[in-house]
């Protein structure tokens, strides 16, 4: 085991690895709760989402720990999933579609792995729209999070307003916010996880959860009715692009902040990158196939590192405690019934998200204006795609006016095009 990952030569030993897998899981185990729970508001069988989730997390990150030997977790990502309820709530299309799309999106980033089209792409994308794109995500689970808490609520006039905290519901919301935000600000390993369980306990004790049974065989998994002719009937291209792009920047630059981290760039490459991306595009395939979202490498993993994981063998761990997890269905269940208990983790993680915004130069007009428009219109119209599209559109634009469009690649000219076509004829994706 020390030989095959190389444990010696990286300065680390089993126990440590152990340790830090461990607290890797402990801090991206929401994901077990919060994706099922999202995504069955689209219809989509909760038990189905559950059994896609822990699948897609464990073929993904096993591959990272065997094939590319790095202490990198993946599973479904955050952002993406709210993403896809959007779209079958708001446009009206079969989730077996949507699921299409997202499988259409895995196979492409698949074969991308294998070429230099994939490094193109990352290297003509400004870092004001990658920025922006992250961050409109996250305000986008955010606003999502303050509506399942109760904390904002629809109104007429101004089309949202401020809940009504003397509610049950939004009162466990709060506590629960209040809570894990204590854990987070004190440091505390799995803080988002720990902050669930004791709003889950909180809740119980109110008589707001229902809990049938803690632990029982898990469901069986079932490979999913994909209806990839459905993206081409109601011409979901910019969902798969949307899917593509996120997960290609979203996975890339985490991989290489956690690489970083542990040390282990090599005269600032990443070694064995191919191998790592192709974990994340095999586990998003997987996911589409069983019923979840696309898959991204987990910024969390940056906790195991702390902790001293330098090898896959901390991700092998991960990988176990996911399979573990399967057994724990009953409890999952009933937790991710309760909006209260999952709405604080995605309004924390949504927080986390905009993080890169840090890094765009507010002074540059020409670089913050799309940035900005871009974080803006995801919350606005629900929609990822439509975040992605004004931003390469408002980009180039802005650029050439400035004079300063030789700086723009000529695949962002090409996608503004390509966006802006998609606006006019098919403006309801």
């Amino acid at each position: 085991m020390e030989n095959f990952f190389k444990l010696k030569e990286l300065g680390t030993n089993v126990r440590t690895e152990i340790v830090a897998g461990m607290t890797t899981f402990l801090t991206m185990a929401y994901i077990i709760v919060v994706n099922p729970a999202i995504l069955s508001a689209a219809g989509v069988p909760f038990e189905q989402v559950f059994m896609a989730t822990v699948i897609s997390a464990v073929v993904g990150t096993l591959l990272m720990a065997l094939w590319a030997n790095y202490p990198i977790a993946i599973a479904p990502g955050m952002g993406m999933n709210a993403y896809f309820v959007s779209i079958v709530a708001t446009h009206g299309v079969s989730y077996q579609a949507v699921f299409g799309a997202v499988f259409l999106a895995g196979i492409i980033f698949l074969l991308l792995t294998f070429t230099k089209f994939r490094e193109l792409i990352i290297e003509s994308i400004p870092p004001s729209l990658k920025y922006g794109i992250t961050a409109g995500i996250g305000l986008f689970i955010a606003f999502l999070g303050l509506k399942m808490s109760g904390l904002v609520v629809y109104n007429e006039e101004t089309l949202v307003s401020f809940g009504d905290v003397t509610d049950p519901h939004t009162l466990l919301a709060i506590f629960g916010l209040v809570i894990t935000l204590i854990l987070v600000a004190r440091g505390v390993k799995g803080a988002i996880f720990i902050g669930m369980f004791i709003t889950a306990i909180v809740g119980y004790i109110a008589g707001m959860l229902q809990v049938d049974g803690i632990a029982s065989a898990p469901p069986m998994p079932v490979f999913f009715d994909l209806d990839i002719g459905g993206v081409f009937t109601h011409g979901l291209y910019t969902v798969v692009l949307a899917y593509l792009l996120v997960t290609i920047f979203d996975t890339t630059g985490t991989m290489i902040g956690v690489a970083e981290q542990a040390g282990l760039m090599k005269n600032g490459k990443f070694p064995r990158v191919r191998a790592a991306l192709t974990a994340d595009a095999v586990a998003t395939t997987a996911g589409a196939m069983f019923g979840s979202t696309p898959s991204s490498a987990y910024i969390e993993s940056s906790s195991g590192v702390a902790a001293g994981g330098r090898s896959g063998l901390t991700t092998v761990v991960v990988a176990i405690l996911f399979i573990i997890s399967l057994f724990f269905f009953p409890l999952v269940a009933a937790i991710a019934s309760l909006g209260a208990i999952t709405a604080p983790v995605l309004i924390i993680v949504g927080s986390f998200m905009l993080g890169g915004l840090a890094n765009i130069d507010w002074k540059k007009f020409d670089e913050a204006f799309p940035t900005f428009f871009v974080a803006l219109m995801m919350p606005l119209t629900s929609s990822i795609a439509t975040g992605i599209a004004v931003g390469f559109i408002t980009y180039p634009l802005i650029k050439l006016i400035s004079g300063k469009g030789k700086e723009v690649h000529p695949i962002v000219y090409f996608f503004g095009i390509v966006f802006v076509l998609q606006m006019i004829f098919f403006p309801a994706h």
